[in-house]
């Protein structure tokens, strides 16, 4: 390869980002993967996330094999599998972080500009053909959402894998409950490069420069280059602030090739708007890819690396291939053993789904295909364990696949509530079934959260199996008056043994399934990954430390609603 270390990029304001450049030694114009965040190029994957690198290389071997893993980073392609195949790869730090001067301001208007000029910088260069496709994890995919709405003109395709759409519903605000990941995420994983930490911080060492340098600048210097994250969303509780418009994705303006990559065990972040931006993206070519596993493993596995390369081969190189034989969903359809099996299928959600209400029986603890038709109801300490409803033994092998909901009619013992609905599946003996997620290794079937005062829908955007909240004003609850609620449960898919059980766990806190778990930056990932609400600020104990009320039968008709996908024939 030919690397070009630290070019420049003139932004409008007149501010200089750097970028990494891997290109083929052979003059000429290549087609451009593009990855503009806040990372550090300059930080080798295996020093900056050494516990991840060593799991997923132990367990997938594939991912270094061809290749000599010195320019391997987070969440961004491996050159070495892409530069041999006449591509170049540009690698730019955000404004702020790693060699680029500037302030930090996660996702704003002003970063969606940078990216956008980058994406036009690398179109015109002389080793590119004038096509820029975008790859990348996570932030590098969640950014593509936003820069695609801008319509760069030399951008031809993207490939956002595993990255939220919707900055509140996907991110901060889960039902309108505060995630504290990002609080979390910030320090360790952005501050920690950011640009002046200089000589405080790691040195590339196929550069032997500063990673975060060149300058070693004052804490108070540093501070004042950065927004301060949490605060941004702590005191944005609603959706109609102008901080969440600027990061509001236009869907009838994206209308670029995009393939997007989604992950069943992506829960809290990784997952829901990989669905939504397929969906709603105005597209006329447009694919979806769901997974599972870690959430870093298959972009590097030779399965991942493939189908990407099929599909900028398509849309960047004008090679024909085989992508146009490409169906429009390709699913790993998961199953009780951690396996997967490969399904090809023509849309999201299935139009063949059975949608399927089970009711909730507060007598019985039992989830029916049949109404209740008596009144009852179950109570709950919002800060205990909550209380499970099961179905019966399924009698036949049963696949569910898509996106789930639950009404439920709920009174509060306070002014409002916090839902935190789990589905799980458990084996004849009750043992429940945990799955890999994209964060953490012990997690449930699906998940779903609504506060209680954000109940208010959408009724354009809401469907029976999507319940689409507006997030836009606060109503609370009267004391120990009943109210219904719809409440969206991300999608998921399983193919369910006989004599396996399904259940549904409502909660007024984060689900756990033990108290020790994998290390998330110092924090126990118990079974809800690294997605906690457990900030005080947001949900007082005087409100949410409360005693909930279920309702069910004699009409109120609380239920699950699950899609179920009959055999095909």
């Amino acid at each position: 390869m030919r690397i070009d270390w630290d070019v420049p990029i003139t932004m409008d304001d007149g501010i200089i980002l750097r970028a990494d450049v891997y290109r083929p030694v052979k003059e000429g114009r290549y087609p451009v993967i593009l990855t503009y965040g806040p990372y550090g190029k300059g930080l080798a994957f295996q020093e900056g996330y050494p516990r991840q690198w060593k799991v997923m290389t132990e367990a997938h071997p594939d991912v270094t094999e061809g290749s000599t893993n010195k320019y391997q980073n987070w969440e961004t392609v491996d050159p070495e599998k892409w530069v041999p195949y006449e591509y170049v790869c540009v690698r730019v730090d955000s404004r702020g972080t790693g060699r680029s001067p500037g302030y930090i301001n996660p996702f704003s208007k002003r970063e969606t500009k940078d990216f956008y000029e980058c994406i036009e910088w690398a179109g015109v260069q002389p080793w590119s053909n004038g096509k820029v496709g975008l790859l990348g994890i996570s932030y590098y995919a969640m950014n593509q959402w936003q820069v695609a709405a801008l319509q760069p003109p030399h951008l031809a395709a993207i490939c956002p894998w595993e990255g939220a759409s919707d900055f509140y519903r996907d991110a901060t605000h889960h039902g309108g409950i505060l995630s504290t990941f990002w609080s979390t995420w910030y320090e360790p994983q952005v501050l920690a490069v950011q640009h002046g930490v200089g000589e405080r911080g790691s040195i590339n060492k196929n550069t032997g420069e500063l990673v975060a340098g060149p300058d070693t600048l004052s804490e108070e210097e540093l501070a004042k280059n950065r927004t301060d994250l949490d605060h941004d969303i702590v005191t944005r509780p609603l959706i109609n602030d102008e901080y969440y418009e600027e990061r509001k994705v236009d869907w009838s303006k994206v209308t670029v090739p995009l393939l997007s990559a989604a992950n069943w065990g992506g829960l809290g972040l990784h997952a829901r708007g990989n669905f939504e931006g397929y969906k709603r993206a105005a597209s006329k070519q447009k694919w979806l890819e769901v997974h599972g596993l870690e959430h870093w493993t298959h972009f590097y596995t030779q399965y991942g690396v493939e189908l990407q390369r099929r599909f900028f081969d398509y849309f960047l190189k004008n090679e024909e291939g085989d992508w146009k034989e490409q169906p429009p969903v390709l699913l790993q359809v998961r199953t009780v053993d951690g396996q997967f099996i490969e399904r090809k299928e023509k849309e999201w959600p299935l139009a063949r789904t059975q949608w399927t209400k089970l009711y909730l029986d507060p007598e019985s603890m039992s989830l029916s295909k049949d109404k209740i038709p008596s009144e009852g109801k179950v109570q709950y300490e919002a800060f205990g364990d909550g209380v499970t409803f099961l179905t019966p033994p399924f009698e036949q092998e049963t696949e569910i696949t898509g996106p789930m909901a639950a009404k439920l009619f709920v009174s509060s013992s306070t002014v409002d509530a916090d839902l935190f609905l789990v589905a799980r599946l458990f084996d004849p003996k009750g043992n429940e079934i945990l799955f890999n997620g994209a964060m953490d290794p012990r997690t449930p079937l699906s998940q779903g959260w609504l506060r209680a005062s954000h109940r208010k829908l959408d009724p354009v955007e809401s469907t029976d199996y999507q319940p689409y909240h507006t997030h836009d004003e606060k109503q609370p609850l009267v004391p120990n008056e009943v109210y219904e609620l719809d409440i969206e449960i991300w999608p998921t898919c399983i193919i369910i043994p006989p004599d396996y059980r399904l259940g549904l766990t409502i909660r007024g806190s984060d689900y756990k399934n033990c108290e020790k778990g994998t290390k998330f930056h110092g924090k126990d990932m118990t079974g809800s990954g690294a997605f906690w609400h457990d900030d005080e600020r947001d949900r007082p104990r005087e409100i949410f430390d409360n005693i909930i009320s279920l309702h069910a039968g004699g009409g109120r008709d609380s239920y699950l609603l699950v899609p179920i996908i009959p055999k095909s024939i």
